[in-house]
């Protein structure tokens, strides 16, 4: 996968969610923008990085959102309207923890059956990393503050709340390994 893909999934981003989403296309460029200044330094994937980063939010477009559930809608979306890459659609599907969030929507067997957990840890983290030190406008935050927020904005009782707060281990151990791994670069 290369930056003519990357270029390709954010024309399809940005038609599928600036207009109706202005603030998940902001969040949306800063995520890219994470994949941009990490992905060569990690050694991964850079172009299939970007895709990911760039269409990780895709299923949150209204149009999409048959199940309600946007890794699940936006995966679907990827693969049946585009043709999209087995991986970059894999990706997507299971972005940020999504199986966790999928058991609290009693859809994990789903996901899984139909989206199986990428085989590259180091992808999977660096997207983690990517979305999760990211804010709703698209700023640089911590995973700490990034997790606090969506608690806040969902409540805790909310699908959203409980899912969070389950992943949020997982989340930091992700951030933390990605950030290893840049602190690991020569400078």
């Amino acid at each position: 996968m290369d930056d003519k893909f990357g270029k390709l999934a954010m024309e399809l981003a940005q038609t599928e969610l600036s207009g109706p989403l202005p603030r998940r296309w902001a969040h949306t460029q800063g995520v890219a923008q994470r994949a941009i200044e990490v992905r060569q330094a990690l050694g991964v994937d850079a172009g299939l990085l970007l895709a990911a980063a760039t269409l990780h939010d895709v299923g949150y477009a209204p149009r999409l959102a048959a199940t309600g559930f946007h890794p699940l809608d936006g995966a679907r979306f990827l693969r049946d309207e585009h043709g999209a890459d087995k991986r970059l659609v894999r990706l997507v599907a299971n972005h940020s923890f999504a199986l966790l969030e999928a058991e609290e929507r009693g859809l994990h067997e789903e996901l899984a059956a139909e989206f199986p957990l990428p085989e590259e840890p180091l992808l999977v983290d660096a997207l983690v990393y990517c979305d999760m030190t990211t804010t709703p406008d698209g700023d640089r935050t911590t995973a700490q503050d990034r997790v606090a927020e969506i608690r806040s904005r969902y409540g805790d009782d909310s699908v959203v709340g409980r899912f969070i707060r389950r992943a949020a281990p997982e989340i930091f151990a992700s951030v933390e390994r990605v950030e290893a791994a840049l602190a690991a670069q020569p400078r």
